[in-house]
């Protein structure tokens, strides 16, 4: 498959399983912002990504179960072959739930910065609504 020119289009909603994921376009990552304060993308997409990365974390934790059970992998006989065997399956399972451990943690802080910047947003918007209260009504 021939990697796509162009950077990365964020697409709230789609699957990593569909085809042609990143899109190259004129798009890129939320609303575009001028340069300086402001934010890089706007407040729906700050709640997709969350969510999608909540996903990712749940995802991930179904497969934490499957490599639970290859990690207490039992040898199907009671001979040395079936019980080394045995052994290196548990280790393997082993290091893939700690792999995938550490995949959650990641996507359960990557959502965590999101929410934390839809908190920052909330904040801003209210000062931007406050300060343009305090200007005089009507024309001056």
């Amino acid at each position: 498959m021939a990697v796509p020119e162009g950077s990365p289009v964020y697409e709230p909603g789609l699957r990593w399983s569909e085809v042609d994921r990143f899109r190259p376009a004129g798009g890129s990552y939320g609303t575009p912002v001028a340069e300086g304060a402001g934010f890089k993308y706007d407040e729906a997409t700050l709640h997709e990504l969350a969510k999608e990365w909540r996903g990712l974390a749940n995802e991930y934790l179904d497969d934490l179960d499957a490599a639970g059970k290859v990690a207490r992998a039992m040898p199907p006989g009671l001979e040395y072959a079936s019980g080394g065997n045995a052994v290196t399956t548990q280790q393997s399972g082993a290091a893939l739930e700690e792999a995938l451990r550490q995949r959650i943690a990641y996507c359960e802080n990557m959502a965590t910065k999101y929410v934390t910047a839809l908190g920052k947003y909330a904040t801003a918007e209210d000062h931007a609504t406050s300060v343009i209260n305090q200007q005089p009504k009507g024309i001056a």
